[in-house]
């Protein structure tokens, strides 16, 4: 079962790792190990939450993921993406965003690709911010039976059942963001606190659009159908929750998990360019990344280890939720992608010990069941 689900993605390692060496010999080969490698750490609580989407998906869905989504990751946000951003806020026509891209120019110095991305981080911080933290609220407001960190995910569930509760925190935070953390001397960005709005606001209506079509479209979930039987109305439920949606539903529950992946890398992107500048090296670097954390999440829904270990969505939850604030205050300073990395991987070592340690209490709780057979004289 690994090399089925990973055997893609070591064949694709072994062919960004060849390209990277063709293509700057010994410094793009070491170059794209080190990208590969930090895409794959900082992203393993995004394994956890896609696995939790991926697992409504049918066998169909969970291929496309595994293709389409891999092509829109890879070639989309690793490669596109950065040079849709810097065209659009520098006012560059494709052909000349490319050619500004293969000039390799430093960060640091003004006019070059990797400046002009980094001056358009805010948007994007504030962007990814917002989505992210929109799923965060919703998860933590919504009463379930089985929780993590009772002690503040009951209390959170309780007002929860206030409506929209989630959408006027995360516009809260938005505009404190703004106007705080996007007051800057920096004379080239002078309408940064527009720009976070606007972005922020964008994000958060994304989140709303995409989850609401897959809710709208998924109707074997949640429709009750009306009964006549002797002249007597009554409720009752089609049927029980499918396990797999399909049709319209799966494809928007297809596309909110692509936005939530999207929202994911944005900062993985940004900070690659600390490493090198080159963004052929980083999208193969990226790309390789992106695909194992893909297998991943499939292989974790084919051996059902979040029913196994019931807390590692909230772990992966919880650190979606300090991703998103640790975009927003990316909007002024820098945060260290180790510091992004192990928060992450704290939660969800956390979430899995406490998981491993219920799984062990209720084994031992249980009743035992073999009977002593009566004695023989």
């Amino acid at each position: 079962m690994f090399f089925r689900t990973f055997g893609w993605s070591l064949l694709i390692a072994v062919i960004g790792l060849v390209l990277g060496f063709l293509y700057d010999s010994g410094t793009g080969l070491a170059l794209v190990a080190i990208l590969a490698v930090l895409e794959v750490s900082l992203s393993f609580d995004n394994a956890v939450v896609n696995a939790t989407v991926l697992v409504r998906m049918s066998p169909f869905w969970q291929k496309i993921f595994l293709t389409v989504g891999v092509a829109i990751a890879v070639f989309g946000m690793r490669l596109i993406f950065p040079l849709l951003i810097v065209g659009i806020t520098a006012k560059l026509s494709p052909v000349e965003a490319v050619r500004l891209a293969l000039e390799k120019g430093d960060p640091d110095t003004k006019g070059t690709y990797g400046y002009l991305l980094h001056q358009a981080h805010p948007a994007i911080a504030a962007f990814g911010g917002m989505f992210l933290l929109m799923l965060f609220l919703d998860f933590m407001f919504e009463e379930r039976e089985i929780t993590w960190l009772s002690w503040i995910e009951k209390p959170l569930a309780k007002i929860g059942k206030l409506d929209q509760l989630s959408v006027v925190i995360a516009l809260g935070v938005l505009s404190i963001s703004a106007y705080t953390l996007g007051k800057s001397a920096d004379t080239a960005q002078p309408d940064r606190i527009s720009t976070i709005l606007v972005s922020g606001v964008l994000g958060l209506a994304t989140y709303l659009l995409v989850n609401g079509l897959g809710e709208f479209f998924d109707v074997d979930d949640e429709d009750e159908q009306e009964s006549t039987e002797g002249g007597e109305i009554e409720f009752q439920v089609k049927k029980p929750k499918a396990a797999h949606v399909v049709g319209k539903a799966a494809f928007f529950l297809f596309l909110y998990l692509e936005v939530l992946d999207a929202s994911f890398s944005f900062d993985g992107v940004i900070g690659a360019f600390a490493i090198t500048p080159d963004p052929i090296i980083i999208a193969i670097g990226l790309g390789i990344g992106a695909m194992f954390i893909r297998s991943l999440t499939v292989f974790l829904v084919k051996k059902g280890t979040l029913n196994e270990y019931v807390y590692l969505e909230h772990g992966a939850l919880w650190a979606i939720g300090a991703l998103a604030v640790i975009l927003l205050i990316t909007i002024e300073y820098e945060v260290p992608e180790v510091v992004t990395g192990l928060i992450g991987v704290a939660f969800i070592g956390l979430a899995l010990l406490s998981s491993i340690v219920r799984n062990k209490r209720e084994g031992d709780d249980q009743p035992d069941t073999k009977t002593a057979e009566p004695a023989t004289v």
